[in-house]
């Protein structure tokens, strides 16, 4: 049996802009990534001074906040306007630890999804079950 060449991942660096307890804006380097081998996920990896925190974001969530109030519990998206009158999506990240709240550019997600959405359409995601069972065995997958 063959298989077709999967698509690669990507990656996108992108600024989030946050308000320090002073009210200034403190401007956050994540990059947002997408594996079609995981097409229902968006991973969004914060870099900070020692080490990386990783969070998955529903790519549908994303897709609604540039639009739309999106999300429940853990994570909250909805469109904006920054200070300078630019489209804006507000996310709002909660954990036991805290909240979280950022703004991107509607524009630079926009751009990012639309990436994700050239390789995996929307509507079309699916997964190979044998291949993940193989992977969660922690061997291969018999071709």
């Amino acid at each position: 049996m063959t298989h077709q060449p999967r698509a690669r991942a990507i990656a996108q660096d992108l600024t989030l802009q946050c308000l320090d307890a002073g009210g200034r804006t403190v401007d956050l380097p994540t990059t947002f990534g997408y594996d079609p081998a995981d097409p229902w996920a968006v991973w969004i990896t914060f870099r900070g001074p020692r080490d990386a925190v990783r969070w998955a974001v529903g790519r549908d969530l994303l897709l609604q906040g540039l639009t739309d109030p999106a999300g429940e519990g853990d994570i909250q998206l909805w469109p904006s306007i920054d200070e300078l009158g630019r489209a804006a999506v507000v996310m709002e990240l909660r954990s036991p630890d805290g909240c979280l709240v950022t703004q991107l550019h509607t524009h630079d997600l926009y751009r990012f999804l639309t990436r994700t959405l050239a390789i995996v359409p929307a509507g079309s995601e699916t997964i190979d079950l044998d291949e993940l069972v193989a992977e969660l065995a922690g061997g291969s997958r018999a071709e």
